[in-house]
């Protein structure tokens, strides 16, 4: 008889036992959501006759949009571009210093947001103003604007950089301002999204400049740029090279691809003004629109500065320096075309330089002139800038990047 007792209480705790350790599975607490990430944000500054440094860092939350100090990243002379490579584990930054301009390497510790020089070497061109990769991370690519040189070095396994294996010349006729066009002057440089082909905007002489790129060798074939007669905004083949020319007296200083690659936004910083370039086929480019960032009543001195896509596609903003306010554009997703909505003033002077932050909803403005950084609410539905917030005091500010830190 307790045999029998006995093998039914086993037999009950074996039936029973499964629905315990269910019970426990669904009422244990669920594992808390990862944390969204902060990022890191670097920003370059204008050293000589300022108050800074170098290299700043700040931590950015995404949720809030604070903005908060974390002091000297590195002391390095006028880093006016400033880089971070997709592993996160080195930054590069252009010190324009004329003839004595360098690149310099650091090992990046996106914790405390510190850099650890690597090496600096010469930069094949006089006042380096803007740094890129490739898409393999392989190269850095850097446009020398006061020389009109633009130069490929490769980026070694421990983050330093190595001896160059290409420079060239920007060549081509001169844009018709003859005290700032008096020759080329590389402004920026992007690889294709198919890493086949080098983009270069030159202020110099009103041309996007389309080298070939050889991702294996990291070199740049010019193609030929000598054709004077070649209509504003039509592009010439020669041998696989082609060349985008714009409208005189552009100045083109920053470009921005749309996200599906079929348009290219040029900033004139001369003309204060958007090119819109078709990308029919092939690297063929025709202009389909110039549209002016400024408002129609304005008649002071203005240089346009940077350019950049909203996350989302559906918005272009651009920097004014004079006027000193951020132009807002909205973009048809269909033609490409721009349409002005709104010039924004910053708070400030001179805003050289803005970010979007990765996750789209803030906008920072770094006015070079009132050493300040100023950020702006995007708005979700219109793309339009309200609450602006000084959110730091740095010296000289005219770069700036983020990098997620979990």
């Amino acid at each position: 008889m307790t045999m029998k007792i006995t093998r039914r209480i086993f037999a009950l705790a074996v039936i029973a036992a499964p629905i315990f350790v269910f019970s426990l599975a669904n009422s244990a607490t669920p594992p808390a959501a990862a944390a969204p990430p902060h990022y890191l944000a670097l920003v370059g500054t204008y050293t000589t006759k300022t108050q800074s440094k170098g290299i700043y860092a700040y931590d950015f939350d995404p949720e809030t949009g604070k903005l908060t100090d974390k002091g000297i990243a590195a002391e390095t002379p006028d880093p006016s571009w400033v880089i971070i490579h997709p592993n996160g584990k080195f930054a590069y930054a252009a010190n324009e210093a004329g003839k004595k301009s360098t690149i310099s390497a650091f090992s990046l510790d996106a914790q405390s947001g510190k850099l650890k020089l690597l090496n600096d070497i010469p930069s094949l061109g006089e006042d380096p103003c803007y740094l890129s990769f490739d898409k393999r991370g392989d190269y850095l690519l850097v446009a020398n604007y006061t020389s009109g040189t633009v130069a490929a070095f490769p980026i070694l396994p421990d983050g330093k950089l190595g001896e160059d294996v290409d420079m060239v010349k920007d060549a081509g006729p001169r844009g018709p301002d003859k005290k700032r066009q008096e020759g080329p002057h590389a402004h920026w440089v992007q690889v294709s999204e198919h890493n086949h082909y080098a983009y270069v905007a030159d202020l110099g002489l009103d041309r996007i400049l389309i080298y070939k790129f050889d991702e294996a060798k990291g070199s740049l074939t010019p193609g030929d740029t000598s054709s004077a007669t070649t209509k504003a905004g039509a592009a010439k083949a020669t041998n696989d090279s082609f060349t985008a020319v714009l409208a005189p007296g552009t100045g083109p200083r920053h470009a921005v691809f749309s996200h599906d690659g079929n348009f290219l936004y040029v900033l004139g910083e001369m003309k204060s003004n958007v090119t819109v370039l078709s990308n029919e086929a092939r690297e063929s480019f025709r202009s389909i629109q110039e549209i002016s960032a400024l408002p129609a009543d304005f008649s002071g001195r203005n240089d346009a500065a940077e350019i950049a896509l909203h996350p989302s596609g559906k918005w272009l903003y651009t920097s004014n320096r004079g006027h000193d306010s951020i132009a807002v554009f909205s973009v048809d997703q269909t033609t490409g075309k721009l349409a002005l909505l709104a010039d924004v003033p910053t708070g400030g002077k001179e805003p050289r330089h803005f970010a979007i932050d990765p996750t789209g909803h803030y906008l920072l403005a770094e006015n070079q002139n009132s050493d300040s950084i100023v950020e702006f609410h995007i708005d979700p539905n219109t793309g339009q800038l309200t609450q602006p917030t000084e959110v730091a005091h740095v010296p000289s500010p005219v770069c700036l990047v983020f990098y997620p830190v979990q």
